[in-house]
């Protein structure tokens, strides 16, 4: 069948406008009694929540608010920005089973699909989605003020771009694709760290594509994975703020310069450090270690 990628866009949107109707039907009229009170307090008002903060959230949830017709529909808007997260993750989930069961069907096969092969991959792509769109957890969160249907839009979108790469692993650009799961899982910090646990996943999907598969290479694979996750949990993420501190600390404490003084020094350094890592990489065409210096900017 040669519209196949027509028909599976159709059936995809068709999917999402399912999810996004049931949700929108079932939402919650205002606030469910837990966190989705001070998450939508503080994406109306642009507040500070509780520990690690949501800040991308907050930036979106208050575009969401300016489209209350009064203050008494605030939550209900931050609810539907719930909703809408949720059926964009539906849509990116079923993109995701098309592209798998396409895989397991042809077999890596480029040839025209049959129409049987093509009734498969779609009713396996609608029934899963449909699944997950009425699972229980998964509905709860997607009706209410709550960063989880942001942070599963977030991993379902990470997922779906590891195997768009996988589609074009062998071409030039193919990295952009690696550097778009940088760019979003950084703006999924600002969110939920949930997002974080889709790298495991992400490294087994490049070891399959790039290298012969073993049992020492699956080991490999994992532990590089593991040691990926941990560095940016508690690597990345907490020391870069956490150095910051320290510089402002020197300057102002010991060297006797004013407030931020110490946070500019090291805002400037560091991105000086990135910027000559990334120029020396490209001179001496190092791809990989320009790929992570990339991913290590973007996050």
């Amino acid at each position: 069948m040669k519209n196949y990628s027509q028909i599976n866009n159709i059936t995809a949107w068709f999917t999402f406008l399912i999810a996004s109707i049931v949700y929108i039907m079932t939402i919650e009229p205002t606030a469910s009694f837990w966190d989705c009170g001070e998450f939508i307090t503080c994406s109306y008002k642009l507040e500070v929540g509780h520990p690690p903060g949501a800040p991308f959230f907050m930036l979106v949830g208050r575009f969401f608010t300016m489209f209350a017709f009064s203050p008494e529909n605030v939550a209900l808007m931050i609810n539907i920005l719930s909703a809408m997260c949720s059926s964009f993750t539906i849509l990116f989930l079923f993109w995701t089973i098309s592209h798998i069961s396409k895989r397991i069907i042809t077999k890596n096969n480029k040839k025209d699909l049959k129409d049987s092969q093509v009734i498969a991959i779609m009713g396996s792509s609608f029934v899963g989605s449909m699944a997950y769109t009425f699972s229980d957890t998964f509905w709860f969160s997607a009706v209410e003020g709550e960063v989880y249907a942001m942070s599963s839009l977030f991993t379902a979108l990470v997922f779906w771009a590891i195997l768009k790469w996988e589609d074009v692993a062998n071409e030039k650009q193919a990295n952009r694709w690696i550097i778009l799961i940088a760019y979003l899982m950084g703006l999924s910090i600002g969110v939920h760290l949930l997002n974080l646990l889709a790298i495991p996943a992400i490294v087994f999907v490049y070891y399959f594509k790039k290298y012969k598969i073993s049992k020492k290479g699956i080991a490999i694979a994992f532990s590089i994975s593991i040691l990926i996750l941990g560095t940016i949990q508690y690597g990345i993420i907490p020391q870069i703020v956490n150095i910051a501190s320290k510089f402002e600390l020197l300057f102002v404490n010991v060297f006797g310069m004013p407030y931020n003084s110490g946070i500019i020094f090291y805002v400037l350094v560091l991105f000086s450090l990135i910027i000559y890592g990334l120029k020396y990489t490209i001179e001496k065409k190092k791809v990989v270690l320009n790929t992570i210096l990339f991913y290590c900017l973007l996050l």
